[in-house]
């Protein structure tokens, strides 16, 4: 099974993807670094594969650029088939970002969410201090519904790195510990059509083959 939207391709994610992803570009960003794939083992790759694809409340799938390039994996995990609900994640190499490959790729995948599988809606979780993707995600009509505070995957940051500095709203220190804001999203099928139809994508499905 592949979706394909004007650019992009995407498809269930093999375990070869898995392996190409040790080729991917890094962040720089320190805020960032949790999305940087750690050195792992070809047994290590294989663990984070099968722990991502095996389960019946999850689907992973690797995207592919208009030159066949893997540019990144998304997938929906707490899949609730009684609710058709499902959570959002979604990971691009650093070195395809600000192509607006993203938002096409969520965009090409709600069209395939809602109108193929009839799901109703659909959520993701995003750092506050993580701008690119937020913008990317409203812009695929997903709105802010709830913030929480999260403990900071590195309580070793540098305080005085600029990328914290210019973030400095988006945590919180407390007791010695780093947390920061998290957001919320959600997009059901009702804002959904009604985005489509204000961009003029109401008439753009998803090539399913």
């Amino acid at each position: 099974m592949e979706i394909r939207g004007d650019r992009l391709k995407i498809a269930p994610i093999t375990i070869e993807d898995a392996y190409a992803m040790r080729q991917w570009g890094t962040h720089e960003n320190p805020l960032l670094f949790d999305y940087n794939l750690p050195p792992l083992s070809d047994e290590e790759i294989k663990e984070w594969y099968y722990y991502k694809t095996i389960g019946s409340n999850k689907r992973y799938y690797s995207v592919y650029n208009e030159e066949n390039n893997f540019v990144g994996y998304m997938g929906i995990k707490h899949i609730r088939k009684m609710l058709r609900e499902a959570t959002l994640g979604i990971v691009f190499d650093p070195n395809y970002l600000n192509r607006g490959y993203g938002t096409e790729g969520i965009i090409t995948y709600l069209n395939y969410f809602f109108n193929e599988m009839k799901m109703k809606t659909m959520y993701l979780e995003v750092a506050k201090f993580n701008k690119r993707a937020i913008r990317c995600y409203e812009k695929s009509g997903f709105k802010v519904i709830d913030v929480y505070l999260d403990e900071f995957f590195d309580q070793n940051l540098d305080l005085n790195d600029p990328c914290f500095l210019s973030e400095k709203s988006s945590f919180v220190i407390r007791n010695g510990k780093i947390y920061n804001y998290i957001y919320k999203m959600k997009i059901d099928r009702k804002a959904y059509l009604k985005e489509r139809e204000q961009i003029g994508r109401h008439k753009t499905r998803p090539t399913i083959e």
